[in-house]
Parts: C-alpha cells; structure tokens; sequence
C-alpha cells in the first residue's frame, strides 16, 4: 500500500512538472501524507522515526525536483502530517 500511495504521488508530480503548479503540487503532497496518516492508523502506527524521516524527506526532495519553490528549511508535509 505504501509502494502504490508513493507511486501516484510521484506520478502526480511528474504530470505537474512542466506546468510547475505549485498549488496542484502542494495538494499531491498533501494527498499522499493524509495516505500515509491513514495507513498508519491502521497499522499500529508503524511509521517510527526513522521511517517519519525518510518519508518526509523523499516527499519533500521529490516535490523540488518536479519544480515545486519551497525554502530549504520548510517541512512540507508539517501541515498535515500525524506520523
């Protein structure tokens, strides 16, 4: 289930990447982290720190490189995220 929520947003992401819309952008990462809050519920929480790290790091480098403009020390999945 990760695998396939990873995928559709990167695959959003690559569909915005030459419009650079960034608001379309932020709605994908939001999507994608209200997955992943999902699935961790129902999993006994299994997103530790470890894994909260990696995950909010991939989330944010793969946004940036589709061209989304965000400060380097800005968490874009803070807004949203429970893990």
């Amino acid at each position: 289930m990760s695998d396939q929520a990873l995928d559709t947003y990167l695959h959003q992401l690559i569909a915005l990447q030459e419009t650079q819309d960034s608001e379309h952008m932020m709605k994908a990462v939001e999507e994608v982290v209200l997955r992943f809050n999902e699935m961790n519920e129902a999993n006994s929480y299994f997103i530790e720190t470890m894994e909260r790290e990696e995950l909010a790091d991939f989330i944010d480098k793969a946004a940036r490189l589709a061209g989304l403009d965000i400060h380097e020390e800005e968490d874009i999945t803070e807004e949203w995220r429970e893990w």
